[in-house]
C-alpha cells in the first residue's frame, strides 16, 4: 500500500462544509470523510509552521526534536518519516512544502556533502525531494524571506511571466491600473490574482503529484510515501479568477471575541492582540476583505483535491493508496482579536484531519468521526504501522491511529499537549523575557484548555464544554485552582517523559539486564564462592608465567 500524505498550510479545521462551516462547500473534502474516519479533536504540537511540521516529519514534540520556531535547524541525526519508512522498504518523497531548515554546521562537522544522498536526506528533513518549494519568495530590503532557487518560479518563466519574480508579480499580486497590487496589502484581497488560474500555485503543484505517481510506478519505486504539501491556503491571501468573488461579505461569519478578552488580559494574550496583525484582523474591514479571499483559496484548493481523487481512482490507485489530509495550524481570521496563529484558541491550534484507508480491516469505521484527542506526532506511528513496520516508542511520542481506524477499543490518552517558543517575536523583548522564559504549552482534555507561560506569568484556563468559544479565561481568579493543580500535574508527568533516550528501545535494554556479570563485570562479590563458577572461571587460573 502507498501512503500519499496531503498537508495544507494554515488550513482551519471549520473551513470545511463537512465541519459545519454553512457557506464554504468542498464536496471533494466531503467526499474522502465519507470513504474514510474524520477526527475532530486533532491538535498540532506548535501552531508555527517550522515547528509544527517538524513534529509531523519526526513524530515527537518540539522541545525533543528542538525545532521551537520557524528558521531553527533540525539537528542532523534526527530521525524523521523517511528513516522510519525506509526501513520497511518504502521510499519516501516530497512534493511541495517542508519549512525545514537544515543543520549546516552538523553537516560540516560529520562530514556529510550536502548533494550526497545522506546529505540531501539530512537536508530536506528525511525526504528525497521530488519538487522542493516552500513558497514564500518574498523580497524585503535585506533581501530575500527564502534564498533557495524557486521551481515555481521557473514553471512560471517558462510559461512566459517576465520578470525574476513571478510568484511575487503575478501569482500573488493583482492589478491596480498600472501597477501591481501586491497581496502582501489586504485592502488587494478581493482583487484576482494577475495569473491564469492553472497557473497558480495550487494547481501546478497538484500536477507535480501526478507526475511524482506516474513515475514512481514507471520506475518502480513502489511502495512509496509522498508528502504532497501544498503553501495555501496560506497568505498573501490572494487567489485568481473565478475563485477571487465566489464569496463576499455576506458570507463572512460574525468574528468570535468578546469585548471581556481585552479586560486584564493575559500578558501574552494581550501583546498578540495588539501587534500589527492582531490589530489589523481586529478591524472588521480587514475581515471583509481577508476571508472571501481566503474562502476561495480553500474552494481551489477543495476543487484540486477532485481533480486528484478522480485521477486515482481512474487509475485504479485509490484502491491501494491511504490518503491523509490536513493542516500544519489553523489561521485566527479576527477571532478573539487576533490573526495569523501562535496561540492555542480551537482556530489556531486544531485541525483538520481526515485518513482514508482503502483496506478491508477500515470498513467498519468509513463515514464515521472520531472525538479521541489526536496529536500531529501520531501520524508517523500511523504510516509506520500501515507500512508493516516494527513500533519503535522510543523514538516516536505519538501512537498510531490504526486502532481508530479500525474501529477497536483500545485505551487512549487523557490529553493533548501542544508548545510555543516566542522568544524571537517583539513579544518576549516587550514583556522582559529571557530567551529561556518566552514558552509556552498547552494541556487540553476532553473538558478543559490550560496554558501555562514561563516567566513567571499567570497561566490561562478555559472551560470547553461551558465556553466552547473560549471567551472566559477562569484563571483570572482562583476559583478554579483544582483544575489548575490537575493540570500542572499533568504538565509535570509530560515534561518528566523519556524523550532523548532513542538509541536503544526498552526491549533492548531488558534484554542487556544481568548480561555484565558474563562479560567479566562482577561488582560487589567477596569471594568465587558466592557467584556461578561459570562466571569466575577467567579469574581462578594459576599466574601466568612470562616467557624467558
Amino acid at each position: 500500500m502507498n501512503i500519499l500524505y496531503i498537508m495544507f498550510d494554515q488550513l482551519r479545521f471549520d473551513y470545511l462544509s463537512c465541519a459545519g462551516h454553512p457557506h464554504l462547500q468542498t464536496p471533494h473534502l466531503d467526499g474522502l470523510a465519507r470513504r474514510g474516519v474524520r477526527f475532530t479533536r486533532a491538535y498540532v504540537q506548535s501552531p508555527t509552521c517550522g515547528s509544527s511540521r517538524m513534529s509531523s516529519y519526526t513524530g515527537r514534540y518540539p522541545s525533543s526534536h528542538g525545532v521551537q520556531f520557524n528558521g531553527y535547524p533540525l539537528r542532523v541525526g534526527e530521525w524523521t518519516m523517511g528513516d522510519h519508512l525506509r526501513k520497511t522498504g518504502m521510499s519516501c518523497h516530497l512534493i511541495g512544502k517542508t519549512h525545514m531548515v537544515a543543520d549546516a554546521e552538523g553537516l560540516e562537522r560529520l562530514g556529510l556533502a550536502p548533494d550526497s544522498i545522506i546529505g540531501v536526506r539530512q537536508t530536506e528533513c528525511g525526504f528525497d525531494p521530488f519538487v522542493r518549494d516552500d513558497g514564500l519568495w518574498a523580497e524585503g530590503p535585506d533581501g530575500f524571506y527564502d534564498s533557495k532557487r524557486s521551481p515555481y518560479n521557473e514553471y512560471l518563466k517558462s510559461r512566459g511571466y517576465p520578470g525574476d519574480n513571478p510568484w511575487s508579480d503575478f501569482a500573488n499580486a493583482g492589478v491596480d491600473g498600472d501597477d501591481i497590487a501586491s497581496g502582501w496589502f489586504m485592502v488587494y484581497a478581493d482583487k484576482p490574482a494577475n495569473i491564469a488560474e492553472e497557473d497558480s500555485e495550487t494547481p501546478w503543484l497538484t500536477r507535480e503529484a501526478m507526475r511524482f505517481i506516474e513515475t514512481a510506478e514507471r520506475e518502480g519505486d513502489q511502495p512509496w510515501c509522498a508528502h504532497l504539501s501544498y503553501i495555501k491556503p496560506h497568505w498573501p491571501y490572494i487567489v485568481p479568477a473565478p475563485y477571487h468573488d465566489m464569496y463576499g461579505p455576506e458570507h463572512v461569519l460574525p468574528a468570535v471575541r468578546s469585548s471581556a478578552e481585552r479586560e486584564n488580559a493575559h500578558p501574552v494574550f494581550a501583546g498578540m492582540m495588539n501587534n500589527q496583525i492582531g490589530q489589523a484582523f481586529s478591524r472588521e474591514e480587514v475581515r471583509q476583505k481577508v476571508i472571501p479571499a481566503y474562502m476561495g483559496l480553500i474552494k481551489q484548493a477543495d476543487d484540486q483535491m477532485g481533480r486528484l481523487f478522480s485521477w486515482l481512482e481512474a487509475t485504479g490507485r485509490m484502491k491501494d493508496t491511504m490518503i491523509v489530509v490536513t493542516s500544519d495550524h489553523g489561521d485566527y481570521l479576527g477571532d478573539h482579536w487576533l490573526g495569523e496563529k501562535n496561540l492555542f484558541h480551537e482556530p489556531s491550534i486544531k485541525v483538520p484531519l481526515i485518513i482514508y484507508d482503502p483496506r478491508p480491516e477500515a470498513d467498519a469505521t468509513r463515514g464515521t468521526t472520531c472525538d479521541a484527542l489526536v496529536e500531529f506526532i501520531d501520524l508517523l506511528p500511523t504510516f509506520l504501522e500501515a507500512a508493516g513496520g516494527a513500533a519503535a516508542p522510543h523514538i516516536l511520542e505519538g501512537r498510531s491511529l490504526m486502532p481508530l481506524l479500525r474501529g477497536e477499543t483500545s485505551e487512549w490518552r487523557d490529553y493533548a499537549v501542544a508548545e510555543f517558543d516566542y522568544a524571537t517575536l517583539p513579544l518576549s523583548e516587550t514583556l522582559g523575557l529571557a530567551p529561556k522564559d518566552a514558552r509556552l504549552f498547552m494541556i487540553v482534555d476532553a473538558r478543559w484548555k490550560f496554558m501555562h507561560a514561563e516567566g513567571g506569568l499567570r497561566p490561562m484556563l478555559f472551560d470547553l464544554r461551558e465556553d466552547p468559544d473560549e471567551l472566559v479565561d477562569l484563571a483570572k481568579t482562583k476559583a478554579h485552582q483544582e483544575v489548575i493543580d490537575l493540570m500542572y500535574d499533568r504538565l509535570l508527568d509530560w515534561g518528566l517523559r523519556m524523550s532523548q533516550r532513542i538509541t536503544l528501545s526498552d526491549e533492548q535494554i531488558a534484554k542487556r539486564r544481568g548480561k555484565s556479570v558474563r562479560k567479566g563485570i562482577l561488582l560487589g562479590v567477596y569471594e568465587p564462592s558466592e557467584v556461578d563458577a561459570t562466571l569466575t572461571e577467567a579469574y581462578r587460573r594459576p599466574v601466568p608465567k612470562a616467557e624467558s
